[in-house]
């Protein structure tokens, strides 16, 4: 059982310190990846005092319980939402656009790890890199 599944919403994380609340509710309420800048921005414009430092440990923090997953970019951007299910990914390298894939043919191994292994599995992320459609085009030869 993911660690989420047992949590509704910020409001029952009673160990998080305040930042780490704020940050929390704020990926709760968007319910889309974000950056740390895009969080520190939203928070500053909802006028909840908070530095960047203090997001990027907010954040590492909420991934260390369990709580928050990141997934890196091909332009070495982070992207971070709430644990909620595992994913998965066609992201392109040229334009960075990334698609969701629904299916997951990695469950049955993460399931098995979780009964054979000494490891608290919170979640996987598959991610599948080359070229989308438009960006292939551009980039075959002329014949």
């Amino acid at each position: 059982m993911k660690p989420t599944s047992l949590l509704k919403s910020s409001a029952s994380l009673p160990r998080l310190t305040r930042a780490q609340r704020q940050v929390h509710l704020l990926l709760e309420q968007e319910s889309k990846a974000m950056t740390a800048q895009s969080i520190y921005q939203q928070l500053k414009e909802q006028q909840q005092p908070i530095g960047l430092a203090t997001v990027y440990r907010s954040l590492r923090s909420l991934q260390v319980k369990g709580l928050v997953q990141a997934r890196a970019l091909p332009n070495g951007e982070w992207m971070y939402t709430l644990t909620f299910d595992d994913s998965h990914y066609l992201t392109c390298l040229n334009c960075g656009t990334s698609v969701p894939v629904n299916e997951c043919p990695v469950q049955s191994l993460e399931d098995k790890l979780n009964q054979s292994s000494n490891f608290q599995i919170f979640y996987h992320t598959l991610e599948f890199f080359g070229l989308c459609a438009p960006c292939a085009k551009l980039s075959a030869p002329e014949n």
